[in-house]
């Protein structure tokens, strides 16, 4: 069985990138980042989803010869100019603090109307085999920011967001709303590892 690690301190997103994993045929051993260098951390200096993703994985893949995966995501905001985008995480000022980050952007975005509030989730992968190459998979979730946060599932900004979605059962609904088995089919995390798998069945 292949063994992959995940680059990622995240506790939510190694969850979902976990179940997404499990998925893959032939299944593939997965572990956590904490499980081959506790302790390990890196800087998200860069300045766009793939700068960051290949940050965190190069930092994993000194550490060991076997697969590693990283992602970078998050929310782009058009009438913010994009933000909070890279900064999603800590855009309030301390990482990883989702209540503070949605009252931040809460905030940013009372003035406008609703139908102005088009956004998007972004996620990038970064996935280095066991040559040391890297590569890279995309998947990007278009929607739109509500004023009302509503949801008790998910994470991050999944409260305000309102993905546009063919499914009528849950149209209109934010990703909160929405189960997570569901949720992993239509993310921009699904859709970015749907990329990554079909790579991995041909390689």
């Amino acid at each position: 069985m292949p063994r992959l690690y995940l680059a990622s301190n995240n506790a939510h997103k190694a969850t979902e990138l976990t179940a997404l994993l499990a998925t893959l045929l032939p299944p593939w051993e997965v572990q956590l980042a904490r499980d081959l260098a506790p302790g390990i951390t890196w800087d998200e200096v860069g300045d766009s989803f793939l700068a960051n993703a290949r940050i965190k994985a190069e930092a994993l893949r000194a550490h060991t010869g076997a697969c590693v995966l990283a992602d970078d995501s998050g929310l782009v905001v058009d009438v913010l100019g994009g933000a909070p985008g890279v900064h999603s995480s800590r855009y309030a000022g301390v990482d990883g603090d989702d209540l503070a980050n949605n009252a931040k952007l809460a905030a940013a975005i009372k003035s406008y109307a609703e139908h102005d509030l088009s956004a998007r989730f972004v996620c990038t992968l970064y996935f280095i085999d066991e040559s040391g190459q890297g590569h890279e998979f995309s998947g990007v979730l278009e929607g739109q920011l509500t004023h009302s946060a509503r949801g008790r599932h998910g994470f991050g900004y999944d409260p305000l967001f309102v993905p546009k979605l063919s499914d009528p059962a849950w149209q209109g609904r934010t990703l909160a709303e929405i189960p997570a088995s569901v949720k992993n089919q239509i993310s921009h995390r699904a859709l970015a590892f749907a990329a990554l798998e079909q790579w991995l069945a041909k390689r």
